[in-house]
């Protein structure tokens, strides 16, 4: 296999480091841990089956039976991907008697959720 040619507009050919622009972005940028917080967040997102039960969840508090009637899965799938969601704090439940209600966790999910719709849409 050969490696590609890189088109010149992708190469930088400047020696010059801009240090005031780096430690400008280094003081601006979070933490390590929190970097690594955040890619975990977004590797949940990585899943078509949470993302669904994202989606579902922005239109309605849905218990397992309900989701799972919905895109066509057993209920212990979906049970395997709502705890995953709870984990990272995209969804939270509610019992009402027997019954567990499950709904995005905050309005940052929808957010998010709806920030990346736009952004595929694009």
């Amino acid at each position: 296999m050969c490696a590609q040619a890189i088109p010149e507009n992708d190469r930088c050919d400047c020696n010059t480091i801009h240090d005031e622009v780096v430690e400008s972005v280094r003081s601006q940028m979070p933490s390590e841990e929190t970097l690594l917080d955040l890619a975990d967040l977004f590797k949940v997102f990585s899943d078509s089956t949470r993302v669904k039960i994202l989606c579902a969840l922005q239109y309605s508090e849905m218990c397992v039976c309900d989701i799972a009637a919905l895109l066509g899965m057993s209920k212990s799938s979906i049970s395997h991907q709502l705890r995953t969601l709870r984990q990272t704090k995209l969804a939270k439940n509610r019992r009402d008697g027997k019954i567990i209600y499950y709904s995005l966790d905050d309005d940052h999910v929808g957010n998010i959720f709806h920030q990346g719709l736009l952004h595929v849409s694009e």
